[in-house]
């Protein structure tokens, strides 16, 4: 069975809370590698693309401040079935629920509520590629016929606090 990447997320209230360490062993602890990590803070348009999928829902911009709030840590996992056993690991969405239904889930041990349930993980394998792709894209450069370097694009319109 080939492995799968998945995009994990501490959202500000983790970061600010001090369960970056615990949710690292935790996730390393249960088989899966992390291939890349970085720190970002980000701006209000970038989180509204991000969450774009959310745009329509009432709660859409507190879900944006409350994204701008703080760093964030963003990492690329892998394993086999690496999707679906994220999501198990994070448990529900609503934290309140977490707590009661998957204690020793993430969003239990760190979540406040709904919201501010302190983890994000992509829910299909699409919504990974274009997460880690969202986040992980690099400058891509190219010679041109002159032979002088041409920026081709670039993806980073956020500060990256912590680029390793």
């Amino acid at each position: 069975m080939e492995t799968e990447k998945t995009l994990a997320m501490i959202k500000p209230d983790g970061l600010r809370g001090n369960y970056t360490d615990r949710i690292r062993r935790a996730i390393v602890e249960s088989g899966f590698r992390i291939l890349k990590e970085r720190v970002v803070e980000l701006d209000e348009d970038r989180a509204s693309r991000f969450y774009a999928e959310h745009s329509s829902k009432s709660f859409f911009p507190t879900l944006v401040k409350y994204m701008t709030s703080g760093p964030v840590c963003v990492m690329v996992l892998e394993k086999q079935n690496a999707i679906a056993d994220w999501r198990a690991m994070i448990g529900p969405t609503d934290a309140t629920k977490a707590k009661a239904t998957h204690p020793n889930s993430i969003r239990a041990m760190c979540g406040l509520d709904s919201e501010k349930n302190c983890v994000h993980g992509s829910d299909s394998l699409q919504s990974a590629q274009r997460e880690i792709s969202f986040f992980f894209e690099e400058t891509v450069w190219s010679l041109s016929e002159s032979s002088h370097l041409s920026q081709v694009f670039f993806r980073f319109p956020f500060i990256i606090l912590n680029p390793f």
